[in-house]
């Protein structure tokens, strides 16, 4: 009988736990530092749980080796996911963008299936039961805990990243791991809150609208995204907003978020706005994209713009329509940084990948060892890819290396 212990019972430590115990010569212990399993999983997608996305591939994730994640997916992608919580008897529903839901609509639904998992596999559970320390042992390992010590065959480390520190985001599994000699990089915030220069965020805080976004370094674009943005009383958030937060973090000094709130050519806007001119006349120019965008917003524009509010729409030459094409399809605000790990839904960054084989997660030079999840240099975009990536390395290094 082999003693497979598992540190962490979030995502990706759960999975883990559930596909070792699924050899009858492993006997598991899942240790988690909380009271109870998954408070993260319970808080992802708004509280929906975004379980997975059908177009997760190596493409959408990030580190050092963004091509480490191609064997864990092509092993147990999203296809394999889906099927495996169908099984365990929960429903789930596809949106936009591929992004998978519980029918439910609840994250606990997700989190009960796998608790109910568990308990038919038999594993055992030990929770507000930190890992404090890990001992190398001539047979495998041991893990110190204020319980006692706990002798290992097999061990997989599966604590998650530091961010969401309030939910139970630490530095636990990077302190574990370094007298091992596993190191990791340097680690940023990620699917977080941009800072920018407060004026017009503040005034239009609470505001969702669809924009396309670019974030530059000079002339230099560093990342691109389209969805909803969300005005907050210090900046920017959204799926929008998560997807170049990434960049935003590690981009240094200097960056510019430019915003394109319409689509349309700019002559096209161009023609709206003659036309809207020439049907209202004596239409106030704060109403001018009623409509078009929510008016809030637009108020705020023609602010930007440099224009007078109180004036007629007759009032508006060339040039003012000009002003507000260049509001509409590029305002900019300067980015001064993101909000910290608190707010953070990932962390970006992690134990260096070259660490370990892609093909088991096993170290390379501690047999015997295996890490999945956030821990690890790898980060996926906004939209379920994250835990994607929970569910495929968690079950890969719970097969400890069959």
């Amino acid at each position: 009988m082999r003693r497979v212990v598992v540190i962490g019972g979030g995502a990706s430590g759960m999975m883990a736990a559930l596909t070792a115990a699924e050899d009858a010569e492993n006997r598991v212990v899942l240790l988690e530092r909380q009271q109870r399993l998954g408070r993260k999983l319970l808080a992802t997608g708004n509280g929906r749980c975004n379980l997975t996305n059908t177009a997760a591939a190596p493409a959408h994730y990030h580190g050092a080796e963004a091509a480490f994640v191609r064997p864990a997916l092509e092993k147990f992608g999203p296809e394999e996911t889906l099927a495996y919580f169908h099984a365990l008897g929960l429903l789930t529903v596809t949106e936009y963008g591929g992004r998978v839901y519980p029918l439910s609509n609840a994250a606990n639904s997700v989190l009960d299936v796998l608790r109910f998992a568990l308990d038919r596999a038999g594993v055992e559970l030990r929770c507000g039961c930190p890992a404090r320390e890990i001992r190398r042992t001539k047979t495998g390992y041991t893990v110190l805990t204020d319980e006692g010590a706990l002798e290992a065959d097999r061990l997989i480390v599966a604590c998650g990243g530091c961010a969401g520190a309030k939910l139970g985001g630490v530095k636990d599994g990077y302190e574990l791991l370094k007298p091992l000699g596993h190191k990791r990089t340097n680690l940023y915030p990620a699917l977080v809150q941009l800072l920018t220069a407060p004026e017009y965020p503040r005034a239009l805080k609470g505001v969702r609208c669809p924009a396309a976004l670019r974030l530059t370094a000079g002339e230099e674009t560093l990342a691109v995204s389209e969805g909803e943005l969300q005005f907050t009383e210090t900046g920017v958030s959204g799926p929008a907003v998560f997807d170049i937060s990434r960049a935003a973090a590690t981009g240094g000094e200097g960056l510019t978020l430019h915003i394109r709130f319409l689509s349309y050519p700019a002559e096209e806007v161009d023609g709206l706005l003659r036309d809207r001119c020439t049907a209202f006349p004596a239409l106030e120019t704060g109403e001018i994209l009623t409509g078009m965008v929510h008016n809030r917003l637009g108020r705020m524009l023609v602010r930007y713009a440099g224009l007078d509010a109180a004036a007629p729409l007759r009032a508006v030459g060339d040039k003012g329509r000009a002003a507000l094409i260049r509001a509409l399809c590029d305002f900019t605000l300067p980015v001064r940084g993101t909000e910290d790990f608190d707010h953070a839904q990932v962390t970006a960054g992690g134990i260096r990948t070259a660490g370990f084989d892609p093909e088991t997660l096993e170290s390379w030079f501690m047999p015997g060892l295996f890490v999945c999840g956030e821990l690890l240099d790898v980060d996926g975009d906004c939209g379920g890819f994250n835990l994607q990536w929970a569910w495929s390395s968690g079950r890969l290094a719970g097969r400890l290396g069959r």
